[in-house]
This record gives C-alpha cells, structure tokens and sequence, in this order.
C-alpha cells in the first residue's frame, strides 16, 4: 500500500476546509505493461469523511478518477455561512 494520505485542515470562524492528498497508483484495468500483459484495476471506492462520530461525507470513485486524487470540501455553518473551495478528484 502506498505511503499514507496527507490531510490538512483550517479552521476560520464557523468554518473548516479540509484538503486531502491520497496517495494512491489508481489503476484502471486498461493499460498494459511492458510485456503487454493488462495491468490489474486497483482504485479507490468508498471515502468517507467523518466528524464526532457521524458522516460528512461519503463518495463512491471508479477508474476514471486520477492518481494520488486530492481532495478539497468546505462545511457550512448553520447561519448558511459559507466558503466555497474547489473539489478535485482528477
């Protein structure tokens, strides 16, 4: 399994943005080594983020999302405050 994910969060106000770099080959199943032999899928599924115990967010990824995604989301406070960032998993 390759090195862990790094993970990042700033807290301003009500407000926390939360960055992930996953560490991760995300194989599609389509390329072919060397040899010419197909290279196995191996990707990322599920995420799941979590906060005192209960899901903030949950995603279901395929092959098409690229190596070592990283991942940015932003929370928004009950007043409906927010701050928008970009979410990229590709």
């Amino acid at each position: 399994m390759p090195d862990p994910s790094r993970i990042r969060a700033n807290v301003v106000g009500d407000s926390t943005e939360v960055k992930v770099l996953m560490n991760h080959e995300m194989e599609t199943g389509q390329r072919k080594d060397a040899q010419g032999k197909v290279i196995p899928a191996w990707f990322i599924q599920d995420v799941t983020a979590t906060w005192n115990g209960k899901t903030v967010l949950s995603a279901q990824w395929g092959p098409a999302v690229a190596k070592n995604p990283f991942l940015s989301f932003t929370w928004v406070d009950n007043r409906g405050e927010k701050r928008t960032d970009e979410a990229t998993i590709a």
